[in-house]
């Protein structure tokens, strides 16, 4: 018989999930359910965008967000769908969701944990076939169970996460996520309906040859950030931006590379928000031997003070953020 015929189809996300709870000896599960139950809202939200040409849940929504951003119609079908799979869970007692408002409470207040969540990242690709993503940042609660969480629960900084991930909706769907011992990557088969461990203890290089940036807002960079991009520029690096947080991130996350979303003019905090976006990507960022900060300052030390707070964001391998550090560094001497 050939041999080929019966190889294993590798380690389900299930089967990884509880293997890694055996290394924790007074783990009772709850993290682990708590993974699941992301992984079947994504699932989920994976099918609802592979139909999306055929059905009518493309295109604008008619509301924006607490954001002031257009809601896409997928982005209300996420935000749906992961809320109820984390409500249903048991796990959570307190939900941040870029479209909501306000704090999203369960009504499982013996719940343990707080998930600050991006259901559909990169909106603006989802009419146009191009990778979109789900951000997610896990923190275990501050208060006492019994009672819903507080907003001192919500606001955590980036070191309090026990686990971070994203998934990204491409040419393949993707779920990668760390609890603070390494970052792992896991596919999806459709066929089976399960992902399957296929990037195992990621790792980033230490510099690489691609800046992610949108420069067609260079003229409101600050100074320090046009001499970086200059600096790329002069040693013939390639410009790679997709306009998809979680898209640019992958790349760079395994080819090396550094994306950049800076103070800007019109946006003086910068754009990104620190509670569901880049905490979560610091803590994998860092995991994977790379480096997250806001310009000046570690991105998981800064402490939060609102639930959509904003902040720059400087992610990838660690040289060329710190050489991107270095710029901004001569600007503030200079001025």
């Amino acid at each position: 018989m050939n041999e080929k015929l019966g190889l294993p189809v590798g380690t389900t996300l299930d089967r990884f999930i509880m293997r890694k709870q055996e290394d924790f000896p007074f783990a009772t599960g709850e993290l682990s359910q708590l993974l699941r139950d992301i992984a079947l809202a994504a699932k989920i939200v994976n099918r609802e965008i592979n139909r999306a040409g055929l059905l009518d849940v493309t295109g604008a929504y008619g509301q924006q967000n607490v954001q002031g951003e257009d809601q896409q119609k997928l982005d209300v079908i996420a935000n749906i769908r992961f809320i109820r799979a984390l409500r249903n869970g048991g796990e959570v007692c307190s939900i941040i969701s870029e479209e909501e408002d306000d704090v999203i409470q369960t009504g499982n207040t013996r719940g343990k944990y707080i998930v600050a969540i991006d259901p559909l990242d990169g909106s603006s690709n989802i009419d146009v076939n191009v990778s979109i993503g789900t951000i997610f940042s896990i923190y275990r609660r501050i208060s006492d169970q019994g009672c819903d969480g507080t907003m001192e629960d919500c606001l955590q900084s980036g070191t309090r996460q026990v686990a971070a991930g994203y998934v990204i909706y491409g040419s393949s769907t993707m779920l990668v996520y760390t609890t603070g011992a390494g970052v792992n990557g896991f596919t999806y088969d459709p066929t089976l309906g399960e992902f399957f461990l296929s990037h195992p203890n990621m790792c980033t290089p230490k510099t690489g040859k691609i800046y992610s940036i949108n420069e067609g807002t260079y003229n409101s960079f600050p100074e320090g950030v046009k001499q970086y991009v200059q600096y790329c520029k002069e040693n013939e690096y390639s410009a790679r931006y997709i306009g998809s947080l979680v898209g640019d991130f992958h790349r760079n996350l395994i080819k090396g590379g550094i994306y950049i979303y800076p103070a800007t003019a019109k946006a003086p905090n910068g754009k990104l928000r620190l509670m569901y976006e880049c905490n979560a990507l610091a803590f994998i960022a860092e995991q994977a031997g790379g480096k997250a900060t806001n310009g000046a300052q570690r991105i998981m030390e800064l402490v939060p003070t609102e639930l959509h707070e904003r902040c720059p964001l400087f992610i990838g391998s660690p040289e060329m953020v710190d050489k991107a550090e270095e710029f901004l560094k001569v600007e503030v001497a200079v001025s």
